[in-house]
């Protein structure tokens, strides 16, 4: 039986326990387009009063529509992804209007990289990136919390070597 804390192959069902991403991501990409869109908002408005009117300058608006949009979308996007720890593999599920499903066998893993920019690295945050010898499925795991992220590398190396010792 699972632990709950994402190590292991699953309920007794068969089925995986999937972890979904910390909510840290979603607080970031969220941020990142509100500074974005505000600004754009913002010089819009304030270029189109200088020279058009201020008439014109009513279509500022239309970035803080595309704003509101963003919000919803970033939500649906973040909640889609989650990743689940089996016996044998990697389970990686994605998106919203078409769902994408990734297995990386650990076996077939060539290296596992955890990666922080300096945006992530500012709301504590790190990504899992997979490759294997097939470059079409290489994988990523985004927003993780660092810790996390190196417990998931540290995990997927191990079953790595061990899966591949055995081929």
């Amino acid at each position: 039986m699972e632990t709950g804390n994402g190590q292991g192959a699953g309920t007794a069902e068969g089925e995986p326990v999937w972890i979904g991403l910390p909510p840290g991501l979603l607080r970031m990409r969220r941020l990142l387009l509100v500074v974005w869109l505000g600004l754009l908002a913002v010089a819009v408005g304030v270029l189109l009063n200088l020279f058009a009117g201020p008439v014109w300058a009513a279509f500022a608006l239309l970035p803080l529509a595309l704003m509101a949009w963003g919000w919803v979308m970033l939500g649906r996007n973040w909640a889609s992804w989650r990743y689940a720890e089996r016996a044998d593999d990697l389970l990686i599920s994605r998106g919203v209007l078409w769902r994408e499903e990734t297995v990386v066998p650990y076996g077939r893993m060539q290296l596992v990289e955890v990666t922080s920019g300096p945006v992530e690295r500012h709301f504590g945050l790190s990504s899992v990136q997979l490759h294997t010898a097939a470059a079409a499925t290489d994988a990523t795991i985004p927003g993780l919390e660092p810790a996390e992220a190196e417990r998931l590398r540290d995990r997927l190396t191990e079953l790595g070597q061990a899966r591949s010792a055995g081929l």
